[in-house]
């Protein structure tokens, strides 16, 4: 009987491994078919009770439904949200480790010198959930202006003297307050905060006068009494403020800074859990009890893919490169 050569048992080998590799990427969508087979932690790079809560939790709260899996929230502030991004940018690449952050995620590159994870290529972009109608201008009812050019008339009377709170460095209410300082012409101090929630205690107490937020987190203080409205940053009034004029009629022309809120997973998660999630996420948003809670809170629904989400995170990036340049800020 004839002994194979040498070359054939090599050819056989080879080939036999070659099959092996094929078939290597069947198992891993067996394994992504089933996805998830336990809770999913929602990283959020802000304090609890941020307004990032309300399209988080409306969204996550139908996929825990459709999905049969609990979505675990994990709070982590601190660096304008750049400590919670970095966790989920190392995060493992299996689909349990999430990120729901606001436009912080695309302004920080151009607010500071270094971060320690790459905004484009650190990340999986799922879908954008929705977009703001701009923070809005609210000061302490102790604070003697009742319209955005009395604002800025005292505060051209008081350099310098005039505080805001904020989230932190790049986060958005700094960039809102900044851009609309700059525009005014009027020098006012930025005091910064880990969280909207913190920063905003200050603005209530007093301590602070003025604080430039998203109208979801404030809205039931200015329904009360206990801050006033002046102005709102985005391009068009806000329906549950119909009398709070945006900055546009106020005088700031072209003024428009919106906000978003959206969700990535670590680079390297697999597409067919990222197009899982994303289907899920449109699907939430399209409902109608889902409009409504963002309605409710001053948002607009997008439910965006995630090729259509980083196209837009890279034009808002180039965006906040702009605002950067135009209010003058050095990068730390």
């Amino acid at each position: 009987m004839q002994q194979p050569s040498l070359g054939h048992c090599l050819i056989r080998r080879v080939g036999v491994a070659f099959a092996a590799v094929i078939a290597l990427p069947t198992a891993a969508d067996a394994q992504t078919d089933n996805y998830p087979t336990k809770p999913i932690r929602v990283v959020i790079p802000f304090s609890a009770g941020s307004p990032i809560e309300v399209p988080a939790r409306a969204v996550t709260q139908r996929m825990t439904e459709t999905l049969g899996q609990s979505f675990v929230f994990d709070y982590r502030t601190g660096a304008s949200g750049m400590i919670g991004a970095e966790l989920v940018a190392r995060a493992p690449k299996d689909g349990y480790t999430m990120l729901i952050n606001n436009c912080a995620q695309t302004a920080n590159p151009s607010y500071y010198k270094k971060l320690p994870f790459d905004t484009i290529n650190d990340f999986a972009p799922v879908s954008q959930i929705n977009v703001t109608y701009g923070n809005v201008l609210v000061v302490h009812p102790s604070v003697p202006a009742r319209s955005v050019k009395e604002f800025i008339a005292l505060a051209k009377a008081r350099p310098g003297l005039i505080k805001y709170a904020s989230a932190g460095i790049g986060s958005p209410p700094h960039v809102s307050a900044a851009l609309f300082a700059a525009m005014a012409g009027i020098n006012l101090l930025h005091v910064p905060y880990k969280g909207t929630a913190v920063a905003f205690n200050d603005v209530l107490s007093g301590q602070l006068e003025a604080m430039v937020a998203s109208p979801t987190f404030v809205m039931q203080f200015i329904d009360t009494g206990r801050v006033r409205a002046l102005g709102i940053g985005g391009p068009r009034r806000q329906p549950l403020m119909p009398n709070v004029p945006t900055f546009n009629e106020a005088g700031l022309t072209g003024f428009d800074l919106t906000c978003y809120h959206g969700i990535w997973f670590p680079a390297g998660t697999p597409q067919p859990i990222v197009r899982k999630i994303f289907g899920e996420v449109a699907k939430a948003v399209a409902l109608p009890e889902t409009k409504k809670i963002l309605a409710d809170n001053g948002l607009r629904p997008v439910g965006s893919s995630p090729e259509e989400f980083a196209d837009f995170i890279k034009k808002d990036i180039a965006k906040q490169a702009a605002i950067v340049k135009l209010i003058g800020l050095v990068p730390q």
